[in-house]
């Protein structure tokens, strides 16, 4: 469940982004209250949020079921390195060396956290 609420916020944010892209893509690019309006009546901003709902509601079972730091960091890890590469392969985004070293530096901690068996210290 942690992972299907990964994807979920995954999915909606690069709906979100495929959004902004294409609302900039317009000649003129709308500005102000005729961009905010024009993001909150985009299908892709749309379908974002009904699946961040969807997300939300599996997330409410997630923390009724496991630690709240827990289910966090599992989610957080998986998260990053999916936006990561999910970013890098869609909208051709790069991260520098430093900030993968970082993703692989969370995702060891979420390790280490999950290896201990949520037993407090």
């Amino acid at each position: 469940m942690i992972l299907f609420v990964t994807c979920s916020t995954m999915g909606s944010q690069l709906l979100v982004k495929r959004a902004v892209t294409q609302i900039a893509a317009r000649e003129p690019v709308p500005q102000g209250l005729q961009w905010l309006i024009a993001a909150c009546f985009s299908p892709s901003v749309i379908a974002a949020v009904a699946i961040q709902g969807i997300g939300f509601i599996v997330w409410v079972v997630v923390v009724s079921r496991v630690k709240l730091g827990l289910a966090f960091a599992i989610s957080g890890a998986f998260f990053y390195v999916l936006i990561a590469l999910s970013s890098w392969a869609l909208y051709g985004e790069r991260l520098a060396a430093a900030q993968w070293a970082g993703l692989v530096l969370v995702s060891c901690g979420v390790l280490l956290m999950t290896l201990s068996g949520g037993r407090p210290a």
